[in-house]
């Protein structure tokens, strides 16, 4: 249950090389620089709640069982289906445009996304403490 609780963000690199190859429109990307994006996890054994709040009160929940196939949406709004794993304590899954780990790593919950384009991966890192 390490996931568990509201976790607000506390650091980002890679941030704006990655919305943009994403292709996150650049008036949300200034938005979303300095914004204190806050989770909220709430985990029952592998069933997930996952709920994200970004500026201008948009909201993106994702549900979802870890080994099943859930309904699952990106932050930009697309709807697609996909596998959440666990891996070494890891949480994985394979977005459409990128691959998302979350991991809890010296009490920090950690989220990387790495995308990959023609000059190699760019990869996004958020960590966020929890509040």
């Amino acid at each position: 249950m390490a996931f568990n609780g509201k976790w607000e963000t506390e650091s980002q690199d890679g941030y704006e090389e990655f919305c943009k190859l994403i292709g996150i429109p650049d008036d949300v990307i200034s938005k979303g620089r300095d914004f204190k994006l806050v989770t909220e996890v709430i985990q029952n054994g592998d069933d997930f709640t996952w709920i994200q709040y970004y500026p201008n009160n948009h909201v993106v929940t994702n549900k979802f069982i870890v080994g099943k196939e859930s309904d699952m949406e990106t932050v930009g709004g697309k709807k697609f289906k996909g596998i959440v794993s666990m891996e070494g304590g890891k949480l994985a899954i394979s977005f459409p445009k990128y691959h998302h780990t979350s991991e809890i790593s010296s009490g920090k919950l950690v989220e990387t996304s790495t995308a990959t384009c023609a000059s190699g991966p760019v990869v996004f890192v958020r960590t966020s403490k929890k509040i």
